[in-house]
């Protein structure tokens, strides 16, 4: 009798550490995810020199890869409820990890973004499947909890990768950053295969447009997730536009933009914080309605800090206030983001719970698929006001489907 609760301690204990070990896995996967975006920014003009592409080509190898990123995520779901989830996170690491080792051989801009758009669906459909895993073990509030550990990692990419690729632009090629995810993707690969997954469902195949009908007719579920993907769609069209930007307008060194990745990183780890440690007392709906108000003050005073760094005899150091307000505005949408983004996707799959990996493929194609439509339609853009147009748009945007649908508590039986 005695050793009954020793016993139940010691089962405790090990399913602590494989839920660790779960998240670590699924951080590392993250974090290889968005690096392959950030660590080839702060090169993306040199990128463009050495390929002899335009900026718009340029701008669409960074457009491309969340497109290709989004548009199978929904048959990554599938077969990832199907098969189980190492198998097809497997191969999708395997598919990053070989486009990546390729892309470091590109010599014109066709190969380029063929692979960018490979590398794109690889890396999709590895972050997808890390966040079905984390699904698997948590819910509800926990969810948003943990999704914004994986926040953390996301942070890291997007502070740390830049910063990084801020170093390799200067010292070395941009290629390094294409071998660096190669070697990412197969430490990831190997964390895979120590630890437990849950395994697929047989009669899985006659439900999948089925369970993807019937969560787009719930607002429960749609409006979350719809309201996250505008977020994702703001943020991603800043970050495409803003090696262009920083560089021409405001004339930031190679190394100086990498540097400034750093304050996004702060940005996001602080709003990832605040949701880890706030969730709990104020709920997620509270605080996706709080990071979405944020991103929408933060990009509608966007325009009038550009229009001050474009107004002709402005002197030297209104430009450089313009600039520190133009970051600070950046950071804060980054920012309101960072406490939005967990919510959307924790009340989005809790709602469709018993929907299984469905639930979460469907809301990760709905936010990439928005993501990638913005940063397809900003490379049509000139870096003049128009840019500002978008961004404000989709900021506002994103606050209203938040207020007029996704606050809303979801329906009973939902």
């Amino acid at each position: 009798m005695n050793n009954e609760p020793a016993a139940a301690l010691g089962a405790s204990a090990a399913s602590a550490t494989r839920r660790s070990r779960t998240m670590l896995t699924a951080c590392l996967i993250v974090f290889m995810a968005q690096m392959a975006t950030t660590v080839y920014l702060p090169s993306l003009t040199i990128v463009a020199r050495d390929l002899r592409m335009s900026q718009s080509l340029a701008e669409l190898s960074i457009s491309i890869f969340v497109i290709g990123a989004a548009v199978p995520v929904p048959f990554w779901g599938q077969a990832a409820q199907r098969w189980g989830r190492r198998r097809p996170l497997l191969i999708s690491l395997a598919l990053f990890a070989v486009t990546s080792g390729l892309l470091m051989l590109s010599r014109t801009a066709p190969e380029l973004l063929t692979l960018r758009a490979l590398q794109g669906i690889g890396g999709g459909g590895a972050a997808i499947i890390a966040r079905i895993v984390v699904r698997d073990n948590w819910s509800g509030d926990e969810l948003a909890r943990r999704l914004s550990v994986l926040s953390i990692a996301f942070i890291t990419a997007l502070g740390g990768g830049q910063f990084l690729g801020g170093l390799i632009g200067q010292y070395s090629r941009w290629q390094t950053g294409f071998a660096l995810m190669a070697l990412t993707a197969a430490g990831a690969a190997a964390l895979v295969l120590t630890v437990p997954l849950q395994p697929g469902v047989a009669a899985a195949d006659s439900g999948m447009w089925r369970a993807y009908r019937a969560m787009l007719r719930r607002p429960g579920f749609i409006g979350p997730a719809c309201a996250g993907g505008l977020g994702f769609a703001t943020t991603v069209t800043l970050q495409e536009v803003s090696p262009f930007v920083f560089r021409e307008h405001f004339h930031l060194a190679v190394m100086d933009f990498g540097g400034f990745g750093l304050l996004i990183g702060l940005a996001y780890f602080s709003g990832a914080m605040v949701v880890n440690r706030l969730v709990g007392r104020l709920g997620g709906r509270a605080l996706m309605r709080k990071g979405a108000g944020i991103i929408g003050i933060a990009t509608l005073a966007m325009p009038a800090i550009w229009f001050v760094h474009v107004l002709p005899a402005n002197g030297a150091w209104l430009d450089t206030l313009a600039l520190w307000l133009f970051m600070g505005l950046y950071c804060a949408t980054i920012f309101g983001q960072a406490v939005l983004f967990p919510n959307t996707m924790a009340l989005a799959v809790s709602d469709a719970r018993e929907y299984g990996a469905h639930a979460m493929a469907l809301c990760g194609f709905l936010q990439q698929g928005l993501a990638g439509i913005a940063a397809a339609a900003s490379v049509l853009f000139r870096h003049g006001a128009s840019w500002t147009v978008a961004v404000v748009a989709l900021g506002l945007a994103t606050a209203l489907q938040v207020g007029f649908k996704a606050a809303k508590p979801p329906r009973a039986g939902n």
